[in-house]
């Protein structure tokens, strides 16, 4: 009896904290109500036909704006529609499945058009996801494949696509508390180019420091786009929110940068919640817990994702002066064709470097990155 009492604990438990990671949504009530309602099982959420019938449904496209355990939200038309996943949906291996911008075909219950039935059965799906389309774009992080059942020496990796379908990387940085981190936004740049996006650093929070022009300088010298701002005092967000108008944009930096202030600021409506630097370290504090989508009041998206102090890359070691372009317009003076620019001799890349032709923070950098990646 007690062992009966301790599984049922654990179970409901466990369904608590599967509900906590829908909290993102508490701002709309009627979709709180229905995930949220006592008995509903997310992951058992399904059509009230069978799976036979499913050619039958009418299809529709639309794009996805959240996640949670068991379902997908769907917008389509304006209006925000919970999903099941087909059992004859395929994605193609080695990444996610399903992200956050994601274009997705969907076959449509006939109680998503039918509030009265809706009403009496909010356990039912609206639709289920039959298809989804090639994506433009990806924010993509390698992550390890684990689970209770993973063999514990398996080291194979895949690609956690994190948004989909985007334009510009917004990369943010603070001027000041937490300090500006180059190696990140090296980083960042990458994944930048990796995935199609086109990045856009925003220096934030001028009100408590303004950077060095020498730095700034730098940065200009990648052809990287840069901003200026203060979610704070207001400064610069004009010139921001016009860039963004129109755009698909994806928040990306440190815990503490400000970007959820930046959310606040650029959509006031929003409301969105923040939490300050640690005082202790002047590390970020992890705010977002899970990626959000926000409407732009001149037009255009804007995703928030969580906080990311250490991002990995999945490069091989000869791939990662690509991603270096300045080393790359001197590769081919060096001695060794495959020179990795660390110790050979006769190396363009280090003498460049010397001659201070080529930045010693980027080269730093470079090294940085390549211990990290496997051999």
């Amino acid at each position: 009896m007690a062992a009966r009492k301790g599984k049922s604990e654990r179970r409901i438990k466990d369904w608590q904290q599967r509900y906590h990671a829908v909290q993102e949504f508490e701002h709309d009530e009627s979709l709180r109500q229905r995930l949220t309602r006592k008995g509903v099982k997310l992951p058992s959420r399904e059509l009230s036909v069978g799976a036979e019938d499913l050619d039958d449904l009418p299809r529709a496209e639309g794009l996805v704006i959240g996640q949670y355990p068991g379902g997908t939200i769907v917008r389509i038309d304006g209006n925000e529609r919970l999903c099941g996943i087909a059992g004859t949906f395929r994605a193609p291996p080695g990444s996610s499945a399903l992200a956050v911008g994601d274009m997705v075909t969907v076959a449509l219950s006939p109680q998503a058009t039918a509030s009265d039935a809706r009403e009496q059965d909010k356990d039912r799906a609206d639709g289920m996801i039959l298809a989804r389309a090639p994506r433009r774009t990806a924010l993509a992080r390698p992550q390890p494949r684990s689970g209770k059942r993973s063999d514990p020496h398996e080291t194979e990796t895949f690609e956690k696509v994190i948004v989909a379908n985007m334009d510009v990387l917004l990369i943010v940085a603070a001027a000041a508390s937490p300090p500006l981190r180059h190696g990140l936004i090296d980083r960042f740049l990458i994944i930048a180019e990796r995935g199609e996006l086109r990045p856009l650093l925003v220096i934030n929070k001028l009100d408590l420091a303004r950077p060095d022009e020498s730095l700034l300088e730098q940065f200009r010298q990648l052809g990287l786009e840069l901003l200026l701002c203060s979610a704070a005092t207001g400064e610069g967000l004009g010139p921001l929110g016009e860039r963004l108008t129109g755009l698909r944009s994806v928040l990306a930096g440190a815990s503490g940068v400000g970007k959820t202030t930046l959310i606040n600021a650029l959509i006031p409506e929003t409301d969105a919640a923040t939490r300050a630097v640690r005082a202790k370290d002047q590390r970020g504090r992890h705010t977002t817990s899970s990626t959000v989508i926000y409407d732009l009041p001149a037009g255009g998206l804007l995703v928030d994702t969580p906080g990311v102090r250490e991002l990995g890359l999945r490069l091989g070691v000869n791939e990662l002066p690509w991603y270096f372009p300045e080393f790359e317009a001197l590769a081919p003076q060096c001695k060794f064709r495959d020179c990795t620019h660390t110790h050979e001799p006769d190396c363009a890349v280090q003498r460049a470097v010397e001659a201070g032709e080529v930045l010693p923070r980027r080269y730093e950098s470079y090294l940085n990155i390549l211990e990290t990646l496997e051999r």
